[in-house]
C-alpha cells in the first residue's frame, strides 16, 4: 500500500485541467474520527488543518493549498484542527 502525497500549493493551471472546482465539496468541523479508505481519494483543501496518521505510520499534517491523495485500503485516524473544507474525488 502506497502512502499519502501531498503537493503543497499546486499550480493553478494544474488544478484547472484537473478541473477540481467541479469536484463536490466535503466540511467537517474540529473532531477525530476513524477512516478507511475504500477507494483512492484525491483532494484539494480548501481551508482548514488535520493530521492524518496511517495505521502503523506517521502523522501527516494537511492544510489549505495542498492537493492530497490518499490510497484505497489505508486505514487511519483523522484530526481536524481547523475547520476543513475541501473538493474530492474518488477514482
Amino acid at each position: 500500500m502506497s502512502d499519502i502525497t501531498i503537493e503543497h500549493n499546486p499550480a493553478p493551471a494544474k488544478l484547472d485541467v484537473m478541473a477540481v472546482d467541479s469536484w463536490p465539496i466535503w466540511e467537517k468541523e474540529e473532531s477525530t474520527f476513524d477512516w478507511t479508505y475504500d477507494q483512492t481519494e484525491v483532494c484539494y483543501i480548501l481551508e482548514g488543518e488535520v493530521v492524518v496518521t496511517p495505521k502503523g505510520g506517521d502523522p501527516v499534517t494537511i492544510q489549505s493549498g495542498d492537493l492530497v491523495t490518499f490510497p484505497a485500503g489505508m486505514k487511519c485516524v483523522w484530526n481536524i484542527k481547523s475547520a476543513i473544507r475541501k473538493h474530492y474525488y474518488f477514482k
